[in-house]
């Protein structure tokens, strides 16, 4: 806990010198856990149903989701990054088309956002320094944009301006190796990555079975190798992303190949991992064909969820507050199918739902005592929709 609040104070004192040349958050401008209505911003991939990015409107009190409206035309948005101080959003993308001589690399893009319409504008593009880029965060302090590159098996830092634009890559890593699904772990797949507590960066290769771990200097957008270099996961498990405890020193794994979590440990002061446990996501008469896909930790640090695409459902653990290990408390089914990506609304009383396949966002509303799922009868059709994040309405 005291390591975590260090790690907590170190980013805001650096996020303090980088505001210090002017304000990025307005006075009216509402935190996000007291807004009453939110943008939620939809990444999707392109097609027949789908243009780009899409924006809906949340009211927390009620659970109510507005129908969703073109907010950037954008070739596969797949994954979506909001910055912690400035109106801005971030996209990596798997463009449709390339030139006959190009690699195939994909790109990020910058949008500015307009926080009264929920309109994006964009910025720039920036190359992502590998394919298929599937998923990216914001640094704390907004210094940089941190992409993993699932095609190409590599990651890269993207400095971000003071007008929220992206610079070419500060830094490159080429993960090697492979493990034992010869189908989909013949090489390395970097499938998440984000900053950690005590100035590290934490990347889950599905291709590797690993849980990587970097030292990460914000400041030069700098990627420098660790020791230990990584933690790993069960043979064959597939580590897909991860999600921080938000106030105790636990991180979880959703492994999506092995269709469980593993929870481990986290020291910050030494950059280790420590694996607690490892746990199923699928009810144990299950015996179809699942693969997991998204994992989010309860504002409160109560619950964790994980989604299920194939049983089609959210598991949900109570945890332990005091050792960080988890407890099986139901599975929920997201009333469509595929749910590749799900997100907790920032005032922790609404879940909602992006099931792919069949086009669709499902509102549920969260108990605050038991963490279960109820559906509210809200829903919105999309194309495709792969992602969901929330920016609050000013």
């Amino acid at each position: 806990m005291t390591i975590i609040l260090r790690w907590r104070f170190w980013y805001a004192l650096v996020l303090a010198v980088t505001l210090s040349s002017g304000p990025v958050r307005s006075a009216a401008s509402p935190e996000p856990s007291q807004a009453r209505e939110f943008f939620v911003y939809l990444g999707t991939y392109t097609g027949p149903k789908s243009r780009g990015l899409y924006v809906c409107r949340l009211d927390v009190r009620s659970g109510r989701l507005s129908s969703p409206a073109l907010a950037a035309e954008a070739e596969n948005p797949t994954f979506l990054a909001v910055h912690p101080n400035r109106p801005a959003l971030y996209s990596a993308e798997r463009p449709l088309l390339y030139a006959a001589n190009e690699v195939r690399k994909g790109q990020v893009s910058a949008y500015a956002v307009d926080r009264e319409k929920g309109t994006l504008t964009l910025l720039n593009r920036q190359s992502s320094r590998g394919e298929g880029p599937c998923h990216l965060s914001v640094d704390p302090a907004g210094r940089n944009v941190l992409v993993a590159n699932y095609g190409g098996g590599n990651i890269a830092v993207l400095p971000i301006d003071r007008e929220g634009r992206l610079g070419e890559a500060t830094a490159f890593i080429q993960h090697e190796g492979s493990s034992v699904n010869r189908q989909r772990q013949e090489k390395a797949h970097a499938h998440w990555i984000d900053a950690a507590p005590g100035g590290f960066a934490l990347v889950c290769d599905l291709g590797l079975d690993k849980v990587m771990i970097y030292q990460f200097d914000p400041a030069k957008g700098s990627l420098r190798a660790h020791e230990p270099a990584f933690a790993s996961v069960q043979p064959g498990a597939g580590p897909r992303h991860l999600a921080f405890h938000p106030n105790g020193p636990f991180a979880y794994v959703i492994n999506e190949l092995g269709n469980t979590v593993t929870a481990f440990k986290y020291n910050a002061e030494h950059g280790t991992l420590q694996e607690l446990q490892t746990v199923p996501t699928l009810p144990a008469d299950f015996k179809g064909r699942s693969t997991t896909a998204e994992i989010e930790v309860h504002p409160s640090g109560k619950f964790l969820y994980g989604s299920n695409r194939g049983h089609d459902s959210i598991a949900v653990f109570a945890i332990d507050s005091a050792t960080g290990r988890l407890t099986a408390a139901g599975h929920h089914a997201t009333q469509g199918k595929a749910p590749r990506n799900f997100a907790v609304d920032p005032t922790g009383r609404w879940l909602l739902a992006a099931n792919q396949d069949s086009d669709s966002v499902v509102v549920f509303e969260i108990h605050p005592q038991t963490g279960r799922l109820t559906a509210t009868g809200q829903a919105v059709e999309v194309g495709k929709p792969v992602c969901v994040k929330f920016i609050p309405v000013q």
